[in-house]
């Protein structure tokens, strides 16, 4: 996989997900402790015309956005490919991602959840004008009980 400098722009082209880019997104590892992030094996995801791919200028896989209409709320969810995490790409791609959601989607509002430990992802959804709305529990199979904190746009 290729590797990107630090604070390099990147135009993302987002396009709905194909079961091939599911499948690619579910061999992603993360390194811990981000590891919660890492997909199923079995590349099963529920709603999957709720993906949306995220390439870049050279076509490769950077990333997925995940959308979800629940009335006036846009759910907004993402995922940077393992290897791009760290290198300064957080803020454009949150901000590409919430842009083509609100243009595809046209909602009033745009919220999103992070695990309670991945200040790295919130302090990056707060540059991109999110504030911290609450918090609640989710039990997880895998995880057992996570504390997810709830944001939404300034």
């Amino acid at each position: 996989m290729r590797r990107r400098p630090r604070n390099d722009a990147v135009n993302f082209t987002i396009e709905p997900a194909t079961p091939d880019v599911l499948a690619e997104v579910a061999t992603w590892v993360y390194g811990p402790p981000y590891e919660f992030y890492d997909r199923d094996t079995d590349g099963h995801v529920k709603n999957p015309e709720r993906f949306f791919a995220a390439r870049d200028q050279e076509g490769a896989l950077v990333g997925f956005f995940y959308f979800e209409e629940q009335g006036e709320w846009l759910e907004y969810g993402l995922g940077l490919r393992p290897d791009l995490t760290g290198r300064g790409l957080g803020l454009q791609f949150v901000e590409a991602g919430r842009e083509f959601g609100r243009g595809r989607f046209r909602p009033d509002r745009v919220k999103l959840n992070v695990a309670a430990f991945n200040e790295r992802a919130r302090i990056v959804y707060e540059r991109a004008g999110f504030h911290v709305v609450g918090s609640h529990i989710r039990r997880l199979d895998r995880w057992g009980d996570v504390e997810f904190i709830e944001m939404e746009e300034a």
